[in-house]
């Protein structure tokens, strides 16, 4: 369940504000190959599991910006902005890929609010969020969203 603002004025008030965690995912070849076709890449370490079989992770692995991407599926598991006229996301600074994601890991992305300001019309807000991978002392991913709400 989603962490709630009545509207985009109470993210002002939440920064330090942890967002909780999203639902597991796991991550499956389909999943993979499709991001592959969707993007032109299809490096061996993604889409051919004979190879990555005998290389580094001993199976394929996500791309990591397929990792990133899932940030804006886990985003409004997290949080939940009520009173808006619309939410766009603004943006991300410093992502990182602190480690790969092997196919049939189940990944979930957690946040917390770093900052809120403002804008013309709304606030915007910085979410740090965190996709941790099921039983993995390290991350997936680490990456500020940022994203604008209007009221």
């Amino acid at each position: 369940m989603p962490t709630e603002f009545n509207n985009p004025a109470a993210l002002l008030e939440a920064v330090g504000k942890s967002l909780g965690h999203s639902d597991w995912l796991e991550i499956d070849q389909e999943r993979i190959n499709q991001f592959a076709d969707a993007t032109g890449d299809h490096q061996w370490i993604h889409v051919d599991p004979e190879k990555a079989a005998a290389g580094p992770y001993g199976k394929t692995i996500a791309h990591g910006y397929l990792t990133l991407s899932l940030a804006n599926l886990f985003l409004p598991q997290i949080m939940q902005v009520n009173n808006t006229s619309m939410g766009v996301n603004y943006g991300c600074e410093k992502v990182r890929f602190p480690a790969a994601v092997p196919v049939g890991s189940r990944i979930r992305g957690s946040g917390e609010v770093v900052s809120a300001q403002e804008v013309k019309g709304g606030v915007q807000v910085v979410v740090r969020m965190t996709i941790e991978i099921e039983g993995s002392e390290r991350p997936a991913c680490v990456i500020d969203t940022i994203s604008r709400f209007f009221a």
